[in-house]
């Protein structure tokens, strides 16, 4: 009889797949730490994890132990066997099995909850399912690591420790996996930003980025080219504050919807808020003037810096941080013109992101349960990002309950040389805020009309993108963005002369370029420079003196042999005028 072969291109199957071994790890803590309490242990993207109580401390040494015992449960082949019980006696059994934390958990469920458990081997658990039909289902399985988590993501609760690991249908997927790991290992901006200098996170301001010298040079390059290719595309920049009063945050919506994620202060005894969108800001450059339907759309762009609250397990380099420069854009249209601009700003994206070259997938959000507006509303707003993007003939897919409070959106969602992805653009279309401010234009009847509103992000979150094209390019930045362009090396300090004279002549033509004429040996300059990521590496001796050359290797091509300095120098500013990858 032939094996059933797994879909594991289903998201259910992957996630039924790593409950069950989530299941599976907690039998084996159990077997080997007997007086271990148990939390949760859901699916996660990519794996599974399991939050235990134990005077026992888990550390990498215990991962082989589990693992082995993981093995055995998993060639018992046993059962996973689900069966029901009535509140009470559900509470009465699991006091039975001295588990405070899943007797919480029934004690919260509603009162009509169905409370079901599931049996495999000696082992129960309080679980909805579903799962696979037993416990030899599961093939490869590995631990990956141990943290804490606070009961319920309560830091007044108690610390637990967070067991995570990953399960795969092969030992080939998951060896693939563990390589893919390995390679993201590497390329950790936070490593990499380090080695290169160019950002920094410290005790006194966690989660608050510190931009250094050649991380501003990369952040000010994108920064330039967003301004440019904005400009090209009609749109005007504003700025707006980082601090507004409450009532606008009330009028708004953030203040009954978004309060959580907010910082506050008190301006003379009033209160205001730090933003952490710069939208509301945008309305209010709008409602400066009345506007004639003539002069629509009107597309305003800011690279404005917001502040959100984020739980410090949360954060995580520049990829999750607390305060951030949103690439924004709030766009004001007529009804007719809903459709060519949603497009616009898609193709918009897709000319950036190919650029940098990413390949991406897009998803439709629609209706959360927390949102403002009326169900035609929603509806007229999804119809309307759903045509655009099938009009384009762009692939999406649906995901359900995701929107914005304000209105659904159009994710774009990257995919980096090693397969991951990363949300970054977004095209939010929103009827909630230009009536909440009241906006209006006069129409060509000469009557007050409400426009239509787009906010959009093309880089998500400078910080963030920053963060995704270091690990993206492992800190090889394209010659555009890199921080240093060029460096000149001298065989012997005899030479350092003619470097002192190529560095000035490269850096007239906007070039940026780094000079060492130390006393070391030309092989170590060059690893030192090529551990620096640097794009072009120049060696100077006396055949470079003595003809006006520089000997070139590309940390991409290679060694490309002696060139003349204008051949050089066009080379380069080709390279960066075509902004190649």
């Amino acid at each position: 009889m032939a094996k059933e072969k797994l879909n594991w291109e289903d998201e259910q199957v992957r996630h039924d797949y790593r409950h069950t071994a989530s299941h599976i790890m907690a039998q084996a803590v159990k077997r080997l730490w007997p007086d271990t309490k148990l939390a949760i242990g859901p699916a996660i993207d990519n794996g599974f994890y399991y939050d235990f109580e134990s005077e026992h401390k888990f550390g990498e040494e215990d991962f082989m132990k589990i693992q082995k015992e993981m093995k055995k449960i998993i060639q018992a082949n046993y059962p996973l066997e689900r069966f029901e019980l009535p509140r009470e006696e559900a509470i009465k059994y699991m006091e039975e099995k001295d588990e405070p934390y899943k007797v919480e958990l029934i004690r919260d469920l509603p009162e009509d909850a169905v409370i079901s458990f599931y049996k495999q081997g000696d082992f129960v658990d309080l679980c909805a399912g579903p799962h696979m039909e037993s416990t030899g289902k599961i093939k490869a399985v590995k631990i990956m690591s141990v943290a804490g988590a606070y009961w319920r993501g309560d830091s007044d609760r108690q610390m637990l420790q967070r067991i995570y690991a990953t399960a795969f249908p092969t030992q080939e997927q998951l060896d693939d996996y563990i390589d893919k790991m390995e390679e993201a290992k590497k390329r950790d901006h936070r490593r990499i930003g380090k080695e290169m200098d160019l950002f920094m996170i410290t005790e006194e301001g966690p989660g608050f980025p510190f931009f250094l010298p050649k991380g501003m040079i990369i952040r000010n390059e994108l920064e330039a080219f967003w301004r440019r290719e904005h400009t090209k595309r009609g749109y005007e920049e504003i700025k707006t504050p980082l601090i507004l009063n409450e009532q606008l945050w009330r009028t708004s919506g953030h203040w009954d919807h978004y309060k959580d994620n907010m910082y506050f202060t008190k301006i003379d005894d009033e209160d205001y808020a730090i933003k952490p969108m710069n939208c509301p800001g945008s309305m209010l450059v709008y409602k400066r003037k009345m506007w004639s339907y003539r002069e629509f759309p009107i597309r305003c762009g800011e690279l404005g810096q917001v502040h959100r609250h984020e739980l410090s397990g949360a954060l995580h380099g520049l990829m999750r941080v607390r305060t951030f420069t949103q690439d924004d854009a709030h766009i004001f249209m007529l009804p007719e013109q809903v459709n060519e601009e949603i497009k616009n700003v898609a193709k918009f994206c897709d000319d950036v992101y190919r650029m940098f070259g990413f390949e991406y997938h897009v998803e439709l959000s629609t209706r959360p349960e927390d949102s403002m507006g009326t169900d035609e509303e929603w509806e007229m707003a999804e119809n309307a990002l759903r045509n655009a993007i099938e009009e384009m003939g762009v692939p999406f897919v649906i995901n359900e309950g995701d929107g914005a409070f304000y209105g659904p959106k159009l994710d774009f969602h990257l995919e980096d040389s090693i397969g991951r992805t990363w949300q970054c653009g977004t095209i939010q279309l929103d009827l909630q805020m230009p009536q909440r401010f009241d906006l209006t234009y006069i129409g060509s009847d000469g009557e007050k009309h409400r426009p239509i509103m787009i906010h959009r992000v093309i880089f998500g979150s400078i910080e963030r993108f920053i963060g995704i094209l270091i690990e993206h390019c492992a800190g090889k930045f394209p010659l555009w963005l890199a921080p240093v362009q060029v460096r000149l090396m001298t065989v012997t300090e005899k030479f350092s002369g003619y470097a002192e004279e190529l560095k000035k002549r490269l850096e007239e033509t906007g070039l940026r370029v780094e000079l060492d004429i130390r006393n070391e040996k030309i092989g170590y300059k060059l690893r030192e420079a090529r551990n620096a990521r640097v794009n072009y590496m120049c060696v100077i001796g006396e055949r470079e003196e003595a003809s006006g050359t520089v000997s070139v290797r590309s940390g991409k091509e290679g060694e490309l042999g002696e060139m003349a300095v204008e051949e050089f120098i066009e080379k380069l500013i080709c390279e960066i005028k075509e902004k190649k990858i």
